[in-house]
């Protein structure tokens, strides 16, 4: 339930919802004394909650890690997988995404968190980003799962590449802009390829 979808009303009654078992409920007055004036993000006068008035915050999930900050599960920590439409079955799967710093230690195919889709081509490539911390945008073979060419990106493409034709030649963009869980610089680029 991402806030940016709620009204500062709507906020303030879930704020209290949440915290109520947690502490006595405030009196009636006490919350609007802790509202103040956002004058950069109303024009209109509106209140709004303060930060310090909600004791936490969260990304929607909490990771479960082993003490080097690595999922504390046995990898593949992500996976990228072709199913039969018609069967439900897997035609392939393999270990997507690395971790650069465990393959400068000769510890590949481990997975990694990745956010974005796939774009599948006529001529039967899959391409994608979506890779966290190898921040590559790879192609493979939709037919076998086959890695077929990979590049690294200035930041992670943690977007579903576009793929689109001018004067008969075809291309394919992706957001570059890093972020999530990924501790490097995040940016804005949109990185174009043309197709051989």
């Amino acid at each position: 339930m991402p806030p940016s979808n709620l009204n500062d009303e709507q906020i303030k009654m879930l704020f209290e919802y949440i915290t109520k078992p947690l502490r006595p409920t405030p009196p009636a007055g006490e919350i609007s004394k802790r509202l103040i004036q956002a004058p950069n993000h109303s024009l209109d006068g509106e209140k709004r909650l303060v930060k310090e008035d909600v004791p936490f915050e969260t990304l929607g999930f909490r990771r479960f890690l082993d003490p080097e900050g690595y999922p504390a599960i046995t990898p593949p920590w992500g996976t990228l997988s072709a199913i039969d439409l018609n069967t439900g079955e897997y035609v392939w799967k393999i270990p997507f995404g690395e971790y650069p710093e465990l393959v400068a230690k000769g510890i590949r195919s481990t997975g990694s968190d990745n956010y974005g889709g796939p774009v599948v081509t006529a001529g039967g490539l899959v391409f994608i980003g979506a890779t966290v911390f190898d921040q590559k945008l790879h192609a493979y073979d939709s037919q076998t799962g086959k890695l077929l060419w990979e590049t690294v990106l200035p930041f992670a493409g943690l977007a579903t590449p576009a793929t689109y034709m001018v004067k008969g030649k075809q291309y394919l963009v992706i957001a570059s802009s890093g972020g999530q869980t990924s501790p490097k610089p995040t940016g804005g680029l949109y990185i174009a390829f043309a197709l051989p």
